[in-house]
């Protein structure tokens, strides 16, 4: 990571998926709490284990309430959530008004990793409407329509992680890029 970071002028800011994900190489980290998970490791635990990296790094901590939708992704059977339903808004702005008031100031509305479904605009609206912080919103987005939606109804930062991963990404991630500008 060292070598990118000489190359890019942005901030790198880490979404670690565990406390290994933690480097010194880093500006800043999405230091993120499952909010709806059923196992407090994934809710407080691996946040204390990590902590004093952390710390040690002098990375900027980003609080960050994690929310993930759904039964059927990857996300949520590691992280042993009991999803939110993807059609109900008022359940996730629950959620969201509780991680503001426990001083979150970024949330993060996850669909999963590799899920065939994003969150519902009304869903987005919902939340944005309550919650003032950062609002990001990934899973399922891979087109640029898809990311326009998202956009329109509140979300602030639109996650595309699965789709870095397919082979000549870049046409359609400059197609979404277009689309939400």
């Amino acid at each position: 990571m060292t070598r990118i970071h000489h190359d890019i002028t942005l901030p790198i800011i880490l979404f670690p998926g565990n406390v290994t994900g933690i480097s010194q190489h880093a500006d800043a980290i999405l230091f993120g709490s499952l909010l709806n998970s059923t196992n407090t490791y994934f809710i407080i635990g691996a946040q204390a284990i990590g902590s004093i990296q952390v710390m040690k790094a002098k990375l900027e901590a980003i609080p960050m309430g994690y929310l993930v939708f759904g039964e059927e992704s990857t996300t949520g059977f590691v992280g042993q959530v009991r999803g939110i339903p993807l059609d109900k808004p008022s359940i996730a702005v629950m959620y969201a008004m509780a991680a503001y008031y426990l001083g979150m100031r970024t949330l993060y509305l996850e669909a999963g990793s590799g899920s065939n479904k994003t969150i519902s605009p009304e869903v987005i609206a919902a939340v944005r409407a309550y919650y003032p912080g950062l609002l990001i919103v990934g899973g399922g987005v891979t087109s640029p329509e898809a990311a326009r939606t998202i956009a329109k109804a509140g979300a602030d930062v639109i996650v595309v992680g699965n789709l870095l991963e397919k082979e000549g990404f870049e046409a359609k991630l400059a197609a979404i890029v277009k689309a939400i500008k």
